[in-house]
């Protein structure tokens, strides 16, 4: 890896530390229950570029922010004896899961439930906000977005993903065009809009490009494929041709950053390529807790504590990538400032 002292100068080369932008995962997730207003208020209070809601559907066709249609672990459904006999077992995109799912309640029930934590052993600070929040609509996060940008005078914008996109076309929810519907509301179908559609599907972000001018980026684990079958492995993706293939398409990646730095031994090339290839490359996800981080960057031994997060940020800034997912993304503005900083004093 490179030595935090060489940062600046490796980034010199690259130009643009200060475009370099925050995406807050799941909002400022490391700090309040994933996926509230309250995550959202404190990544914008914090300096985040973007806001990252996570979008699934209601019964009644609503778009909602959560992490996974299956909310057992991030709300207190399971404490409302009325919705008892809504659990249940699917299968969603191979995967057997129970517990109750988004598609089984209208926007009208999901109201009267209650955020919680979803990482409470890792997380326990943040279970003190368990209970004060909804689930939000895709409405209220553009809203959100909207209002905080007038009131700060910088340009809030939001960074949906289009979760299981084939799995709920398959029971009759879509979400393309609702998506699109709404970001067309809000006056959001231009290259510029302040908005990056995710996805790790393939096949919907095909079809987003023949519905939308908004910026598409093809998303990336470092194991396994798409759900939707469209192509054989993210790896195969992730090589020069692959990447080819993803910029006839989509605007960048955001690719597992193990991707771009394995836990050992040197950086991959994937950040050449698919800036060969056309491609911005927005990785994912920076974390503090030593259970997260990259190995060269944890302190101590205990899982729970934070380790040094602004140097692994630091270090992919260094690499070239053009913006990053972050839990906590105070530590990300300061580390996309302080390279920043670094590029402006060597004058570049």
């Amino acid at each position: 890896m490179v030595p935090a002292a060489a940062l600046g100068q490796d980034h010199a080369m690259h130009g643009k530390a200060d475009k370099v932008i925050v995406i807050a995962h799941r909002g400022a997730s490391g700090e309040r229950p994933e996926h509230t207003l309250l995550s959202y208020q404190r990544a914008i209070e914090q300096g985040a570029d973007f806001i990252e809601p996570d979008l699934v559907p209601t019964k009644d066709g609503v778009l909602v922010a959560r992490h996974e249609n299956n909310i057992a672990d991030t709300t207190d459904v399971a404490d409302h004896p009325e919705f008892a006999a809504r659990r249940t077992t699917k299968t969603i995109d191979g995967e057997k899961l129970t517990g109750w799912f988004t598609e089984d309640f209208t926007l009208a029930e999901l109201k009267t439930l209650r955020a919680k934590e979803r990482l409470p052993k890792l997380r326990p600070g943040n279970t003190k906000y368990d209970g004060q929040a909804a689930i939000p609509t895709l409405d209220d996060v553009i809203a959100l977005a909207r209002r905080a940008s007038k009131e700060t005078g910088r340009t809030i914008g939001i960074y949906p993903e289009t979760k299981h996109p084939t799995y709920f076309a398959s029971i009759g929810l879509p979400l393309e065009q609702r998506l699109v519907d709404k970001l067309k509301a809000a006056g959001w179908d231009r290259a510029d809009a302040p908005v990056f559609i995710q996805s790790f599907e393939v096949d919907n972000l095909k079809k987003l490009k023949t519905m939308t001018r908004v910026r598409l980026i093809q998303l990336m684990a470092g194991s396994g494929g798409p759900a939707d079958g469209a192509q054989p492995s993210y790896k195969a993706m992730a090589t020069p041709e692959g990447l080819k293939a993803v910029a006839a398409y989509a605007y960048g990646i955001g690719p597992e950053r193990t991707m771009i730095q394995p836990a050992s031994g040197p950086a991959t090339t994937l950040v050449a390529d698919a800036h060969a290839a056309g491609l911005r490359l927005h990785p994912w996800t920076f974390r503090a807790e030593n259970f997260f981080l990259l190995p060269d960057y944890r302190s101590g031994a205990n899982p729970m504590d934070h380790g040094r997060l602004k140097d692994e940020i630091l270090y992919f800034i260094g690499l070239g990538v053009d913006g990053f997912f972050t839990d906590f993304p105070h530590v990300g503005v300061e580390a996309r400032d302080t390279a920043a900083g670094s590029h402006a004093r060597m004058g570049g």
